[in-house]
């Protein structure tokens, strides 16, 4: 069970959320955006999706950096596997806070507004709650990692991720014995990836790079009566 949820699982995972979303911008591409319910109701938006936002963009971009940089190359920089240990837990701590915060208001308005929740899927309140979830595990964990700060235990999530992306054997058996809070982490991580192509997720992988060149002006005519 433990390779099949996180030696084959993470690759089915991953195979999903590509196709799928090349899929879905292919046949349904006006889709394809993040369904924003600002214009329904401002109040509490703004903070929300801000605190909400930031905080998941830290907490990605320290996940990418510290589970897939080799770990010769932070020895190499004479960072040990504890001060680097101390750094994931305090920046994620954070950012994982500011998260959760911002995404505990944007549920409150979406599930109490009754112009928002009328507009409002299974998939987009589901999504929301499942990033929570995420969210509030792994802030557990660090409470987990508070216990030991040698950084043994990040160094298997780490050859546990390096593998998986790197393609190499054995990657299960790297966090065979890891604390269950970090297994119900990942595998509710890999579950997200599974539903991105299906939900408003795939508006994070969309940039409006269109708009560098867009031209500065529109020309916008009134279609009057009688006129051609």
């Amino acid at each position: 069970m433990n390779n099949l949820l996180f030696g084959i699982y993470p690759y089915i995972a991953i195979t999903i959320m590509i196709l799928g979303s090349i899929v879905r911008y292919e046949r349904d591409p006006f889709t394809w955006k993040s369904k924003s319910s600002q214009l329904l109701r401002k109040k509490q938006f703004v903070i929300g999706s801000i605190l909400f936002h930031v905080g998941v963009l830290v907490i990605l971009g320290g996940h990418l950096v510290g589970l897939l940089t080799p770990i010769a190359f932070f020895d190499a920089l004479g960072i040990s596997h504890g001060a680097k240990q101390v750094l994931a837990m305090t920046a994620g701590g954070i950012a994982g806070l500011m998260a959760l915060a911002g995404g505990a208001i944007l549920l409150h308005r979406r599930l109490t507004d009754p112009r928002i929740r009328a507009n409002s899927t299974l998939a987009d309140t589901g999504i929301l709650v499942l990033l929570l979830a995420q969210l509030v595990l792994g802030l557990l964990t660090i409470l987990v990692s508070m216990q030991h700060l040698d950084g043994h235990e990040m160094t298997k999530l780490m050859n546990w991720a390096q593998s998986i992306v790197y393609l190499r054997a054995g990657a299960a058996e790297h966090i065979a014995d890891v604390n269950i809070l970090f297994k119900l982490h990942i595998f509710l991580g890999l579950t997200i990836f599974v539903l991105f192509p299906f939900t408003r997720l795939v508006h994070m992988i969309s940039a409006p790079v269109r708009y560098l060149w867009r031209p500065g002006y529109q020309i916008v005519r009134t279609k009057r009566h009688g006129s051609e």
